[in-house]
């Protein structure tokens, strides 16, 4: 069993692209969890623009649901999850202003005891040196958490 953070998108469109010819529909972050078949198990997921609630039921495809909009019985938000995790992990995720699927990536890593997975806190890009820094997160057994800053090389095109 594997998680995965991936986008979906909805019909919705941000302010800024809304007078554009092209239309530039929102996409949004979701967590999926992936079977040991290999198979996303499906969930519901609620657009962070519109409050619309989608159907996800495979990597980027999900089916708009019509009618429940801004329903709070249909998805775990990060209030609910503050009380499922240990507290230096909450804390972490509200001081990095953590968006819902990297909640729900927590959430996965300590219910099913994925600790050697990093969790991405913030990520930048910079162009001229062609490198991507940034600070992940560790979470330990005993449900404490380790900080890490990272650089790597941004790779354009070609076999690497």
């Amino acid at each position: 069993m594997q998680g995965i953070k991936h986008l979906i998108e909805c019909h919705c469109t941000l302010p800024q692209y809304r007078k554009r010819e092209e239309v530039v529909y929102h996409k949004f972050v979701v967590f999926s969890i992936i079977d040991d078949s290999d198979t996303v198990l499906e969930k519901i997921a609620q657009c962070n623009n519109c409050g619309v609630l989608h159907r996800v039921f495979d990597i980027c495809k999900s089916d708009v649901m019509v009618g429940n909009e801004e329903s709070k019985a249909s998805v775990l938000s990060t209030e609910d999850m503050k009380f499922m995790l240990p507290s230096a992990v909450s804390d972490v995720l509200t001081s990095y202003d953590a968006d819902l699927a990297t909640w729900e990536l927590c959430l996965f890593v300590v219910e099913k005891r994925k600790f050697d997975t990093s969790i991405v806190l913030s990520r930048e890009e910079d162009q001229e040196s062609g490198t991507v820094k940034g600070k992940i997160m560790r979470i330990t057994e005993n449900g404490t958490v380790k900080l890490e800053t990272f650089v790597t090389d941004i790779y354009v095109g070609g076999n690497q």
